[in-house]
């Protein structure tokens, strides 16, 4: 395995040469065409299901914009503890190389939120609200700073799937397409950093673990995975999309659906195979 010092020293480089180009910069149209699709219908939460074979092609286009203004709400959540906890190590490990690098991790997830929120202002008038509640709790050594990173990089794994399908999506609407671009482009050195780091503080601190807090991990990284899933099923979208039946039923309907929970199944199947690998997981693929 390439060495973390030369994997952090490629990455900040890639980092310095992407913030120096001007074709990496976003424009703010006045307005978007709502009757785009806005995220590859693949990828909306009902696809597949009876739910969606009802709706007509403007419903299923005015649900996909909805569904976006979620997405981009989720990563908002996700990267505001992301970036408070990267700063707060900053300097605390040691390793200068490291500790260069997080600072373009930081300031690239502080202008993925520009992005995100700007979209979601300027074009739906709000941010969803984060649904997810956490509990504070003891730590074995080593133990936090491993989950902060392991669940960082578990929510950027699924995040990039979308990102990717949406990026190379033709059909989109042209301003949200370019936001998926610019957070894959960026996503895709954190996830290199994030599989290479999460290896390497597994290997430094893991060794010392009791069993039952190598199974509390595991048991932790299970609940991370559902409750992040969870949040992809908004029954605000459902309603702000107009879409007829009670939203809360449609969810519970949506997340149990065959189909959605294949399609669930494959994109995390790719977000534990490398934490398998290194022993950290000793489990498949949730539905």
């Amino acid at each position: 395995m390439r060495s973390l010092e030369a994997t952090v020293a490629t990455l900040a480089a890639a980092s310095r040469r992407q913030a120096a180009d001007p074709s990496t910069w976003l424009e703010w149209p006045a307005a978007v065409d709502r009757t785009r699709y806005f995220m590859s219908p693949e990828l909306v939460s009902v696809y597949g299901t009876e739910t969606w074979e009802s709706l007509d092609e403007a419903a299923r286009r005015r649900l996909s914009f909805w569904e976006t203004v979620n997405f981009f709400s989720l990563n908002i959540h996700g990267e505001r503890p992301l970036v408070a906890g990267l700063a707060e190590r900053l300097y605390r490990d040691g390793r200068e190389d490291v500790e260069a690098y997080l600072h373009h991790f930081l300031g690239e997830e502080n202008e993925h939120m520009v992005y995100f929120g700007g979209f979601c202002r300027r074009y739906a008038g709000k941010v969803y609200p984060d649904r997810k509640v956490t509990f504070p709790r003891e730590h074995a050594p080593g133990e936090e700073d491993f989950l902060f990173f392991v669940q960082a990089l578990l929510f950027e794994q699924i995040v990039d799937a979308y990102n990717v399908g949406c990026a190379r999506d033709e059909r989109l609407e042209p301003t949200a397409r370019r936001i998926h671009l610019l957070h894959h482009l960026d996503e895709s050195r954190h996830l290199a950093f994030g599989r290479r780091y999460v290896a390497e503080l597994f290997a430094r601190h893991a060794g010392a673990w009791s069993r039952e807090t190598l199974e509390g991990v595991r048991s932790h990284l299970r609940a991370f995975l559902a409750m992040t899933w969870g949040e992809y099923y908004n029954p605000a979208v459902y309603a702000d999309a107009g879409l007829p039946g009670d939203p809360y039923a449609l969810r519970e309907a949506a997340f149990a659906h065959p189909r959605c929970r294949d399609h669930r199944r494959a994109v995390t199947a790719r977000c534990l195979r490398d934490l398998r690998e290194i022993g950290i997981l000793d489990w498949e693929a949730e539905p």
